[in-house]
């Protein structure tokens, strides 16, 4: 075990700290295989505690890495990448029941497997699986293609009742549900994994991504994947919304009237309107950008060189943003034009219109 050290995840198991990673050999880095490390001490900082538990044992001796483990329902589970012999892909996905944390006590199953455009590109790749278990559904990310520009994340799904070792299980979502993004410039998102923010309660997306899109030589060898967190949203009907990899900026907000709340300020190109539980996560994001005497202008995270603008009363996203106020009201916030007092954001019929009369916005 030498060479090629890749993906380690760290996982607190019944009160011991575990390291779940992969390695090549020191004369073949390529030789690719699963390892656990455990420790018993408390502080998982502290490296006297930490001894190699040895190699998982696979049903086949081929290249396999990127392994997670999650508990549900009382039984553990392990998923993880590999090369299955006779088949014609880079890396599946298997999941397979644990006796313990470094041992397998099922066969494996086979989840997913390349086959889709999207996931073909360069190599033919499933790989860095990520779980969450919200709303009833058992959600699993996983990272497709080369690790270049080409590099994004597909989605997998299994009802929270199902037996999750049956591959009619999983469904696929037939697209990818996190890509490269030239306009905030974030490009071959992917191999995530899923937090919670300090507040215990709000669902936080990791995941890496370059700040640039060419790449001289192999892409595996580039090193710069930064690493990178973002909130992840949920649709009213239980789905997670992943939006795009956010460029650089503060806080991010959407806009809903307060007496509709499931309903977002979004913008389709120019047009700023108010729908209904919109999909588009990044469409309704939104960042208020301070200026130097104190106003605001409202910037569209998934369009950053856009801003809304306010022309008589009509709304729109424009390379020049309109200056705002935003003035505490029940239950969120007024938002008036700046050099204006007199003109304020409304919804009208679905719409973002300006006027005198002002709606009053919950930013979330």
């Amino acid at each position: 075990m030498a060479g090629h050290i890749w993906a380690p995840e760290l996982h607190r198991i019944d009160g011991r700290w575990y390291v779940y990673f992969a390695a090549g050999d020191s004369d073949d880095v390529f030789r690719v295989r699963i390892y656990v490390l455990e420790s018993a001490l408390d502080d998982p900082r502290d490296a006297a505690g930490w001894s190699l538990k040895g190699k998982v044992a696979l049903e086949w001796d081929s290249f396999a890495l990127d392994a997670t483990t999650f508990a549900h329902r009382g039984r553990r589970y392990l998923v993880w990448a590999q090369s299955e012999p006779e088949i014609a892909v880079n890396s599946s996905l298997y999941i397979a029941e644990m006796a313990n944390p470094w041992t397998l006590s099922s066969k494996p199953t086979r989840i997913t497997t390349p086959t889709r455009g999207w996931e073909i590109q360069g190599y033919r790749v499933n790989e860095g699986p990520a779980v969450l278990i919200r709303n009833g559904r058992v959600f699993l990310t996983f990272s497709a293609s080369a690790t270049d520009a080409r590099y994004c994340m597909g989605l997998l799904t299994a009802d929270a009742d199902a037996n999750l070792l049956e591959r009619a299980s999983w469904v696929k979502t037939p697209d990818p549900i996190f890509v490269s993004n030239d306009e905030t410039r974030r490009w071959g998102p992917g191999h995530n994994a899923f937090t919670v923010a300090e507040d215990g309660k709000t669902d936080v997306l990791v995941y890496h991504a370059r700040d640039y899109e060419q790449i001289t030589g192999d892409p595996l060898y580039d090193p710069n994947r930064h690493a990178r967190v973002q909130k992840l949203y949920w649709h009213p009907d239980g789905t997670p919304l992943f939006g795009v990899p956010v460029g650089d900026g503060g806080p991010i907000v959407r806009l809903s009237p307060r007496d509709s709340r499931d309903s977002y300020v979004r913008h389709t190109g120019s047009a700023v309107q108010v729908a209904q539980a919109p999909r588009d996560l990044g469409a309704t994001q939104f960042r208020f950008v301070a200026g130097a005497d104190g106003a605001e202008t409202i910037q569209s995270v998934d369009q950053p060189s856009l801003f809304v603008r306010i022309d008589g009363a009509t709304v729109r996203l424009d390379p020049t943003g309109t200056p705002v106020r935003r003035i505490p009201a029940k239950g969120g916030v007024t938002i008036r034009s700046a050099a204006d007092p007199t003109i304020h954001l409304r919804q009208s019929a679905g719409v973002l219109t300006a006027g005198p009369k002002a709606t009053v916005f919950r930013l979330s």
